[in-house]
Parts: C-alpha cells; structure tokens; sequence
C-alpha cells in the first residue's frame, strides 16, 4: 500500500509517501517539504502566533493536496516539540482539524527518540550490537541507547539547532561571548544526562540521523546525498571540532555557499555542530555513522508492525 507520513517539525513540514507493505522495507515514493520554521515564530508568551497558525494550515493543506495527487491510501500525521511545546498547542490542533480534517498525533519527546531508535535498528540490524542513536532537530535532540528494538533509555533535550539560534546566538555573524554561553549550556544540559547512559556500558556502535549531522558529516568529508543511501557516511569528532570556529566565524550566506548546507538551515547549523560536538564529546564518541533512516520511517514502521499483527 501507499502511505504518506507527514511531519510538523519545528523546520520544517514534510510528507513523506512510501510504498510499504508489513515485513517489507519501506520505498520512499515522493517528498514534499516546506519550511515553516514554527519555533521561530512563537510570540513572547511562546505562543504561535496567527501567521504561523494560517501558514501551518495552508502548508497542511499542500500536503494533503500532494498526498492525493499521488494515490496515498492512509497519512500518518505528527506534530513535534514546536506544537508540542507551544503555549497555544490545544487551540492549534483544533483549528487544523477544524480546517484541514487532519488529526495530529502530538509525540512526546521520549516517543520521537524511541521511534527514531526503531529506524535506525531496522536499518543496521541486529549485528550493530548496541546503539546510541543521537539526533538533533530543530526544537530538541533526541538520544536512545539499547540493544533490542526498544530502547533501554530514551531521553529528549531542549536543544535543537533552531531553539538554540533563535534564543543564543542573535547576531550575524554571532558574538564570541554568546557562542561561549550557548556552548556551556549545551554541554551542562548532555552532561546531566551522561550518567543515565553510562550505566548501560559503551555502545558497540553510534549513529547520528537529522539534517544537521547530515550537514556536518558533508562537511566533513562525506559523500553527497546524490550518491544514495547506501553509501557509508561517518562524522569523526576531530573534522567537527576543526569546523565549529569556522562555522563560528561565518554569516549565515557564509554557511549556505559551503558544500551541502542548504539556505535554509545555515543560520542554525553553528548552534547544530555545537550540540553535536558536545554530545560527541561527553559521550566519549570519536566517531559516528549517520544513518538515512530516521523519525518519519520510524513512524511507518510502528505503522507496519501492528498492520502486522492484527
């Protein structure tokens, strides 16, 4: 059958149309993105305001619209810590359902990294050992640990790349002073967590999802998402600790003209290597995998799993 998933981020709001069957890998069919950006358009009471509302309503409307034109059968909507952590969540979610017909599932933080788990141990299988899976969106990073297909610890934490620029890093170029700020808060808000981690023993793999590693590891040296999923792409954590100054020292076109950062995410991609650098770090990760699979296929293979068994 066909299915689309599509997912309210705090980036953007994207479609994703598989064809997918239980037991059977999803193939991905089509994309629809648009960036929204929801977490930069909260008011001061952190509520979205009414352009946000009506440009979210308009965008799911897009997606439904693209959804039908290519025959999906069923649309698995989400919503991540952008609505979920808006002051206005409940009065949001009714008035896209009221206007759309489309009934949001709001994911806590600690679901979003346990499905993202689910992906990425169906991607690499049971050989992988244990797994720490790390992913930064633009709202919160997620971070699981285990050797099964649920994980053993799942915790999500408010630093996501485009939280983190919107409330640390104002200017353009930032100032030292506030990436110096941004950069202990960051490592005091992983360190807090290490330790829950730790007790678990060290993982035999660690793999990274999300844009932002994605970004970092071409940076780095990775092969171009031209060159398809199946080609490994590692992020070693002494290439990122090279590029965080000269991230720092860039305007945002500064970063969008770097090889695959789009211009979409270069304002926020400092405040992303950061976080990927301190939980690198803190973890005692010298190198990671980025994995292709993420959040979205996790929710189809949640999907797939009790079509499954019912």
């Amino acid at each position: 059958m066909r299915l689309g998933v599509l997912d309210v981020g705090s980036n953007t709001v994207h479609l994703l149309v598989v064809d997918a069957h239980p037991g059977a890998r999803p193939l991905p069919a089509h994309s629809h993105k648009a960036e929204l950006r929801l977490a930069q358009l909260l008011d001061d009471t952190g509520a979205i305001g009414p352009e946000g509302v009506e440009r979210l309503i308009g965008v799911v409307h897009e997606a439904l619209q693209a959804a039908e034109d290519k025959g999906v059968e069923s649309v698995l909507p989400f919503a991540t810590s952008a609505v979920r952590e808006a002051g206005n969540a409940d009065d949001v979610l009714a008035r896209v359902r009221a206007e759309t017909g489309v009934e949001l599932t709001v994911l806590t933080g600690e679901e979003e990294a346990r499905l993202t788990f689910l992906a990425v141990r169906r991607w690499f299988g049971w050989s992988a050992g244990k797994l720490l899976v790390l992913d930064i969106g633009g709202g919160s990073l997620e971070i699981a640990y285990g050797m099964d297909e649920e994980p053993q610890r799942a915790v999500s934490l408010p630093l996501g790349a485009g939280r983190l620029t919107a409330g640390w890093l104002p200017g353009d170029p930032p100032d030292p002073a506030d990436i110096r700020a941004l950069r202990r808060h960051v490592r005091a808000e992983i360190a807090r967590t290490v330790g829950e981690f730790s007790r678990f023993g060290a993982p035999d793999h660690v793999v990274a999802t999300s844009k932002t590693f994605k970004q970092l590891a071409r940076l780095a040296g990775a092969a171009r998402s031209a060159e398809g999923l199946y080609v490994q792409r590692e992020l070693k954590r002494s290439s990122l600790e090279a590029w965080v100054p000269k991230l720092a020292g860039m305007t945002a076109a500064q970063r969008a003209d770097l090889p695959g950062v789009s211009e979409g995410r270069a304002g926020q991609l400092l405040a992303g290597a950061l976080v990927a650098e301190g939980a690198m770090d803190l973890f005692g990760v010298d190198n990671l995998e980025v994995c292709p699979w993420a959040l979205r296929e996790g929710v189809i293979l949640r999907r797939l799993d009790h079509m499954g068994s019912s």
